[in-house]
């Protein structure tokens, strides 16, 4: 008797796929809660900052829909070179979403920052592309995500105006 380990716990693929983003979002925020309360409160912002309690909830949330947009894609999984390219775009998506952190709150490099942001912005365009050769769904999840790394990108550059 062969057993199927896909269906002993249907929900393993979800939770790790929703865990990876969430992970790298908790890593990052190792870089930015030391600096909220000194450095960054220190800097001057746009009226259009938001208060600082609304990021957690908006950050979770988006790393939430890009944790289902990745199940949606692995779940059709293959071994083809599309798909391997489509995994790599990922991966670069969250290294650039871990990295504005750092650069930002890690080593106080407002221009830096809104640098990697833009990068960010076009790699998330470039992940909607690929995901959505395997999900439209999946694509469009990543939609939320866009429109706040454009709203964040917009507070980068006016802190860096604003503080330069």
């Amino acid at each position: 008797m062969t057993v199927d380990t896909q269906n002993r716990f249907p929900y393993r693929d979800l939770i790790i796929n929703i865990a990876i983003p969430l992970i790298i979002g908790v890593t990052a925020s190792l870089f930015t809660e030391p600096e909220i309360k000194g450095w960054y409160l220190s800097l001057n912002k746009p009226v259009f900052n938001p208060p600082n309690w609304l990021f957690a909830p908006v950050w979770t949330t988006i790393y939430v829909l890009i944790g289902i947009a990745a199940f949606r894609v692995w779940r059709k999984r293959e071994s083809t070179s599309a798909f391997k390219n489509t995994i790599v775009v990922y991966a670069i998506q969250l290294v650039l979403n871990f990295s504005w952190s750092i650069v930002f709150f890690g080593m106080h490099q407002v221009l830096g920052a809104f640098l990697v942001i833009v990068t960010l912005w076009i790699s998330i365009l470039v992940n909607m592309y690929f995901f959505g050769k395997y999900s439209r769904t999946a694509s469009w999840l990543l939609l939320p995500y866009l429109l706040w790394v454009s709203f964040a990108s917009t507070l980068n550059l006016a802190i860096y105006l604003l503080n330069r």
